[in-house]
């Protein structure tokens, strides 16, 4: 029997912003499509994104989160998700952590 998954995000600020999105204008609204999108793609498959290497995680998400592993998922328009998949004994947990367009996600990840 496979295990749930669900999808949540890291804070309660986030998902208001998530939401805020969904009521703003043309680009906020294609960027809500988006996201919301991977989050349905998420409850289908936690791993659909691309696993990121340990070394260049961003110091500040093991230390706020304590994740163990770093997903991203790539949105259209060179925008990216960030996420953690959480396993826990009754489910599986995607958490997403944030979201940036690929000029800041270069820049978080030194890339």
């Amino acid at each position: 029997m496979n295990k749930p998954a669900f999808v949540s995000f890291a804070e309660k600020k986030l998902e208001k912003e998530f939401a805020l999105l969904g009521a703003g204008g043309f680009e906020n609204k294609k960027l809500y499509s988006f996201i919301d999108r991977a989050i349905k793609d998420l409850k289908e498959d936690p791993c659909c994104g691309i696993k990121i290497p340990k070394q260049v995680w961003p110091r500040n998400y093991v230390q706020k989160y304590g994740i163990t592993n770093l997903w991203k998922y790539d949105l259209p328009n060179g925008w990216r998700m960030i996420y953690t998949i959480v396993i826990e004994e009754i489910r599986i947990l995607s958490v997403v952590l944030e979201w940036f367009d690929h000029k800041e996600y270069s820049r978080r990840f030194g890339y």
